[in-house]
């Protein structure tokens, strides 16, 4: 049980930040070769949402 959240948590702590990059990469590669598309769009907002790069402000009021 101990192993299967170690697991998880590597998952989370390495696999995730490493898409959420090539996403973003790949989406830069692709907008400066063909200008700006949907699929670019969708590529970016999806590394926005796997890992965000500023954290947001929280007000608790």
């Amino acid at each position: 049980m101990i192993l299967k959240r170690i697991a998880q948590w590597a998952l989370m702590a390495v696999a995730v930040p490493v898409a959420a990059a090539g996403a973003r990469q790949l989406s830069r590669k692709m907008e400066a070769r063909r200008g700006p598309s949907r699929v670019t769009h969708l590529l970016d907002k999806g590394a926005e949402h796997l890992r965000p790069q500023k954290a947001k402000r929280r007000r608790f009021w």
